[in-house]
């Protein structure tokens, strides 16, 4: 008997999970990116954090890549790397691009780490329009949220507890806490569906 393993066989069960997630992202199910951002945004969190030593800036990055992840899980190829690995290249170069659009200031206050491989062209002046349009929409729909709803979704999303940790946080039930945090996701979804609109039609 052959003890060569199959390719799928070394991915892990994290791996192939997360990659049935992003096929329902592709689905356009939401429930499907709230498990995927459940699972892997801690890890994104800690990147950002450790790229850009501010946790505020963090945590704006960790929300355009999950809105990345909406609008793009297309884009994934797992034939060329991981789910966890696409991630962090959406991660990194969107963390490296707020370091570059800081400029002298960020560069005094953060060591310039010479082993970071910068893109080799900034973000176009219309995408740096669009990524400020949608964190705008996206915080004008945090305001309508419920007070216990907007709660969950700053835990999770922008702390990057897993749902369990949240529902530690503010005692209660787990099933309470996930329909939260997923009608939360729904709105903040349809914050930057007109944005993704305009996109199509340029």
């Amino acid at each position: 008997m052959s003890s060569a393993a199959s390719p799928f066989s070394k991915l892990g069960p994290n791996e192939e999970r997360w990659r049935l997630h992003i096929d329902g992202v592709r689905a356009g199910q939401s429930d499907a990116l709230a498990r995927l951002y459940d699972e892997t945004s801690s890890l994104l969190f800690g990147l950002a954090v450790r790229i850009l030593t501010d946790p505020a800036d963090a945590e704006e990055i960790v929300v355009d890549v999950y809105q990345q992840v909406w609008r793009t899980a297309q884009g994934f190829d797992p034939s060329r790397g991981t789910v966890l690995g696409w991630l962090t290249m959406l991660t990194r170069s969107r963390a490296i691009d707020r370091l570059r659009s800081a400029g002298a200031r960020r560069s005094r206050e953060t060591p310039f780490d010479p082993t970071i491989d910068f893109p080799s062209a900034a973000p176009a002046p219309e995408s740096q329009s669009i990524f400020a349009q949608e964190r705008r929409l996206i915080r004008q729909a945090m305001e309508t949220m419920p007070a216990e709803q907007r709660e969950a979704i700053e835990l999770a999303f922008f702390r990057g507890l897993t749902h369990v940790e949240v529902a530690e946080a503010l005692g209660e039930p787990l099933g309470t806490i996930k329909t939260r945090i997923r009608m939360g996701m729904r709105k903040l979804r349809e914050a930057f569906e007109p944005v993704s609109a305009d996109k199509g039609d340029n």
